[in-house]
């Protein structure tokens, strides 16, 4: 149906003549149809006018009518076909919208081969700018307006039908052909030729629902078919249709294995089940098949599997079909190999050679033998200045590489007695083209693929997600490449006297540049593989096929990570040994010395730069558990330096009981207290989520203002607990902090002597000690008793249910002035005359609201005398402590 429109779309107007050269109008521009016929359209014909026609209900929308005007086109209203014959005019190109491209209506326009647009179509134009678009055909919204779309796997001539009509009334296009220009395969099946070429090009492959679903949108104006978030939960998944079963794997890959089938569309089934449609092999333990396989069975490596599920879509079998491993051509080999033939003594000897040759490139590996998966999580940094466990220092190395024998420079020269210094440098050198050579596999490898465009499938990582994992990794791959070169000439044109140390002397500054960003930030590298190969298949798939290739040496790519992380302290063994075989009066000796003591400061440049950056991100993980936390806390010169948990113990800084949280930095002290009610997650640029601040922010003070620490003394009444005298800038009088120790990770005398040595740097005195007072509980009024009884937590609920209630009623819209005028002229009314029952409580209730208002009642205490007497009497008991 859909088809034919195509042929019978004849025109009344120069618009419509002009298309008929191209019988596929929807793909061609209204500017490309306009060039053909220009001179003729001025020639033979008057200008025309687009008119719109209003169908029915079309006619009733005033948020229509209202985008026409804006658009400036002429518009009228038609109820029925009946005034059809009445609005045809050759001075007019009409244009009919339709509220529904299912009813009577529209069947007719369209048969009549009329212009039939839709309201999203209107509304669209409105939005943009534009003017109404040309379509021979009906054409109801702009969802898939630039795709082109082809089909493959349809038995069903009417489902065909329906999909193609849908597709050209959202705007698109289709292809029978599948070729370059076509954007999306809408598949019924997983095999067939216009599949294979659609995976190869990384043409998204979609179900037929996505087109359905797309139709269901089609009133929302904004919406397209083609965005990622709507096409991806359509997308053809890789084991559709597919049946697999494996063999050869343990348990824990099995099952593994299993759940991303059934994550990707496919189902599982046993061994030698007649279902099974691919049997996925371990093709490094599976030497014979247990049966026969049939002609319909696929027989694929495992390579076949998590490809798949890379490029996201179903890989072709034939290139990872499984070979027997006794096969014709294997036992032809193997016979090769005989010693039983005449010729023996040559083979034998020829096999010689060739087990020595292996034999050496075997000990020339950059890679050392393969860790049990457990060191995979159990690695970690350590300190840069620890350079007595390190994998280079324990390798035995043979001959020189192979990359020494360029054809630019000659092999690298042997003396006939090899001294002990040539044989270290040897091994520097071999140690170095090791590690340049893994450098190289890394970026090369896994940097380089994650960061292609145009990926099947899209992107595997976000990008800000491979800048953390790899860093700075091709910086330091810069570097080392060309310490090798210079380290590669050396050894060349070998001579005792050639100074080695001013190699490392020269990038020293290098050196420090390209480490600290990639060694402070390693464990969040090593962390962002663990959680992307955790819940992105794709990319844990992207890992199984790379990571055993022989280029990797069976080396995992966090275990190749942490090469650079290893290397300098390595280096500098190397250089130690050096020049112990170093002649004292060679000059290389002196300059072994300075290189040493370089690279030494290079890596305590690192330390140092690494516990500046963990300091940094302790500041900003208090930021975000604390809810209100001042701005200034951030500051490249502050530190944290100890977090304790206490509860307080008097009316400052909050009510007594409370929880209180004490950030000591080296030059403030945040005080926090813990949060009644936490609502909502913190959600950073990048979508990770943080849980909830637990802490509400009450004082950042620096430490200056702390004029003396108070040792509680222990009693029966009091345990754990100490106090802070401070003189805040803009009071007049002390005021006094006390606090009870909840944790007891930290004795209470370390934690004190910690603060004061502290307040000690910020005040610029020597004598922290001094600034320690022991005193008896009973002067300043501090007990810990019944802090954590019954009746101490209720009368805490208590306190913190009326500061809500006072909270609740506000009146800051309601005058005190208005209460007491209110109250008075209650008052005044009931003069001369005894109260009634009623009255008196009425009464009562106005003077529950003054009390609340704050109007001075006799059952009240004044609150702010009360605090200033404990002012008073906190100066004279503390007079001479100042």
């Amino acid at each position: 149906m859909a088809e034919n429109s195509l042929s019978s779309c004849t025109g009344r107007t120069s618009l419509a003549e002009s298309s008929i050269f191209d019988s596929k109008g929807t793909e061609t521009s209204k500017e490309n149809l306009c060039i053909g016929s220009a001179s003729y359209v001025e020639e033979e014909m008057p200008q025309i006018e687009t008119r719109v026609i209003l169908v029915q209900e079309a006619g009733k929308q005033e948020e229509l009518i209202k985008a026409l005007k804006e658009i400036k086109v002429h518009f009228v209203k038609m109820e029925s076909m009946e005034e059809f014959e009445g609005l045809d005019s050759p001075e007019f190109e009409n244009v009919f919208i339709v509220m529904d491209f299912q009813d009577s209506v529209f069947n007719d326009l369209y048969k009549a081969d009329c212009r039939v647009i839709g309201p999203p179509v209107v509304l669209h134009c409105s939005q943009k700018g534009e003017p109404l678009p040309f379509s021979c055909r009906p054409l109801y919204c702009t969802s898939m307006m630039n795709l082109v779309l082809c089909f493959t796997g349809f038995r069903k001539k009417e489902e065909l039908v329906r999909l193609v009509t849908l597709v050209h009334h959202m705007g698109g296009v289709i292809r029978k052909d599948f070729n370059s220009k076509v954007t999306h395969l809408v598949a019924n099946c997983t095999q067939g030729e216009k599949f294979r070429v659609a995976v190869s090009l990384g043409t998204p492959i979609m179900k037929p629902e996505w087109i359905y679903k797309a139709w269901e949108r089609r009133n929302e104006q904004d919406f397209c078919a083609a965005v990622d978030d709507f096409r991806n939960e359509f997308k053809v998944p890789p084991f559709q249709d597919c049946v697999l079963s494996f063999l050869g794997f343990s348990d824990e890959e099995k099952t593994n294995m299993e759940e991303m089938t059934k994550m990707q569309g496919g189902n599982c089934l046993s061994v030698g089940d007649e279902r099974c449609t691919h049997l996925i092999v371990e093709e490094n333990i599976v030497k014979e098949l247990p049966f026969e396989p049939s002609k319909k069975l696929y027989v694929v490596k495992q390579e076949w599997f998590w490809g798949s599920i890379q490029m996201d879509a179903r890989a072709g079998e034939t290139m990872y079909l499984y070979e027997k491993a006794n096969t014709p051509e294997l036992k032809k080999s193997v016979s090769l190999l005989s010693l039983n033939t005449p010729n023996s003594t040559r083979k034998r000897r020829r096999l010689k050679e060739t087990l020595a040759q292996l034999s050496r490139e075997t000990d020339m590996s950059p890679f050392p033998p393969r860790k049990r998966p457990s060191a995979e999580h159990s690695l970690s940094i350590g300190s840069l200045l620890d350079i007595s466990n390190t994998p280079e220092s324990s390798i035995n190395y043979g001959e020189t590489p192979k990359s020494c024998n360029k054809s630019s420079k000659n092999s690298t020269p042997v003396p006939s007695k090899q001294s002990a210094r040539w044989q270290v440098a040897k091994e520097l050198y071999q140690t170095e083209s090791n590690y340049v050579n893994i450098l190289a596999t890394i970026i090369q490898l896994f940097q380089v693929p994650l960061e292609e465009e145009g990926q099947r499938g899209g992107p595997i990582l976000a990008p800000e997600e491979i800048k953390t994992i790899f860093g700075s990794i091709p910086d330091i791959f810069d570097v080392h490449t060309k310490i090798k070169d210079d380290l590669e000439d050396l050894m060349v044109n070998w001579d005792e006297s050639k100074s080695i140390g001013d190699i490392f002397l020269k990038y020293s500054k290098d050196l420090i540049k390209t480490y600290p960003p990639f060694v402070n930030f390693f464990e969040m590298s090593k962390e962002t593989i663990i959680k992307c190969e955790k819940q992105k298949p794709r990319f844990h798939a992207f890992l199984k096929i790379n990571q055993a290739k022989p280029e990797c040496g069976r080396q995992s790519l966090v275990e190749l990570l942490i090469r650079p992380v290893q290397r300098l302290p390595s280096v500098a063994l190397l250089l130690n040994d050096l020049k112990k075989h170093t002649a004292d009066e060679n000059p290389d000796k002196s300059t072994l010395e300075k290189a040493i003591g370089s690279l030494k400061e290079v890596m305590t440049h690192i330390n140092e730069d690494k516990r500046k950056t963990e300091a940094q991100k302790q500041i900003f993980d208090v930021v975000y558990e604390v809810d209100g936390c001042p701005a200034n806390l951030l500051s490249s010169h502050r530190s944290l330096v100890q977090r304790i948990e206490t509860v307080s113990l008097g009316e400052h800084p909050c009510d007594r009981g409370e929880q209180v949280t004490l950030f000591l930095f080296n030059d403030c002290l945040e005080i926090a207290r813990k949060r009644h009610k936490v609502i909502g997650t913190f959600r950073s640029p990048h979508g990770h989520t943080r849980p909830p601040a637990s802490l509400k922010h009450i004082h950042l003070m620096p430490l200056s203002q702390i004029k003396k620490v108070l040792d509680i003394r222990e009693t029966e009444d009091c345990h754990n607990a100490f106090a802070l005298l401070v003189r805040p800038p803009t009071e007049q009088a002390n005021v006094l902090l006390s606090f009870q120790m909840t944790a007891d990770e930290l004795p209470k005398e370390n934690w004190l002597k910690m603060l004061c040595r502290h307040i000690a740097n910020t005040i610029c005195k020597a004598d922290a000690e001094n600034l320690i007072y022991t005193a008896d509980p009973e002067t300043f009024e501090v007990n810990t008793k019944d802090m954590d009884s019954t009746l101490s937590r209720a009368s805490r609920a208590i306190k913190k249910t009326s500061k809500k209630v006072t909270r609740a009623f506000s009146f800051s819209k309601t005058p005190k002035r208005a209460l007491r005028r209110a109250l008075m002229t209650s008052h005044s009314s009931m003069e001369g005359r005894s109260p009634s029952s009623n009255d008196k409580h009425v009464m009562s209730r106005l003077s529950s609201t003054s009390s609340l208002a704050g109007i001075p009642s006799p059952s009240l205490v004044s609150l702010p005398s009360f605090f200033e007497r404990r002012s008073h009497t906190l100066s004279r008991s503390t007079t001479h402590l100042i």
